[in-house]
């Protein structure tokens, strides 16, 4: 079976990336290179994403985030101080085949829980590097059949059902070929980053 290829964020969310980073790095004082050196990113790469031109997979904008000191939920969520902070979705990646991942809303605290919505088109599969040690993530499948891949098994979860993932080793997501799209939310918890 062929993987899709990744398109990467939306340009809503490349846009308010870019921003948030440069506001970031110019608030810790750091040049473009000195970021892309701790990122381990070209400076060409870095100055296409600040400038909102890149199409950044979720792997890099998570390593912008820890080379900032920040977690990826932190790096992309709106500011909020209020105790009741209403969200607004922001689709992070999607696919060639119409696949996408929505994050609906991030806890204010660092690492806290992010609450994510995927929906994944026929054959379609999403790839995963491994999260910080400790990350984990909570499954509830909605539509469909999601194969949940890690350490070399594939485990069906049919509509209804749930898990717990260790997110800190490579896994995948993915949707039977012929059969219908799955749908499932992911409630994500990041585990502290490493340290170099």
């Amino acid at each position: 079976m062929s993987t899709p290829s990744e398109t990467g964020p939306a340009a809503p969310f490349i846009e308010r990336l870019g921003r948030e980073v440069r506001r970031r790095r110019q608030g810790a004082g750091l040049t473009v290179q000195t970021l892309a050196d701790r990122a381990g990113l070209s400076r060409r790469m870095l100055t296409q994403i600040e400038q909102g031109t890149a199409n950044p997979s979720m792997v890099t904008v998570d390593k912008i985030a820890h080379a900032l000191g920040v977690d990826f939920a932190t790096l992309i969520a709106s500011p909020a101080a209020e105790p009741c902070h209403v969200s607004t979705a922001v689709e992070v990646w999607s696919s060639p085949a119409g696949s996408r991942a929505v994050l609906h809303v991030t806890s204010a605290r660092r690492g806290g829980p992010e609450l994510w919505e995927w929906t994944l088109a026929s054959g379609d599969r999403y790839l995963a590097e491994a999260d910080p040690p400790g990350s984990e993530e909570l499954i509830l499948v909605t539509a469909g059949t999601l194969l949940l891949e890690t350490e070399g098994r594939s485990i069906p979860l049919d509509a209804g059902a749930s898990a717990r993932l260790a997110s800190d080793r490579p896994y995948a997501y993915r949707a039977p070929e012929g059969g219908e799209p799955v749908s499932f939310v992911r409630v994500v918890e990041i585990g502290a980053p490493r340290t170099p």
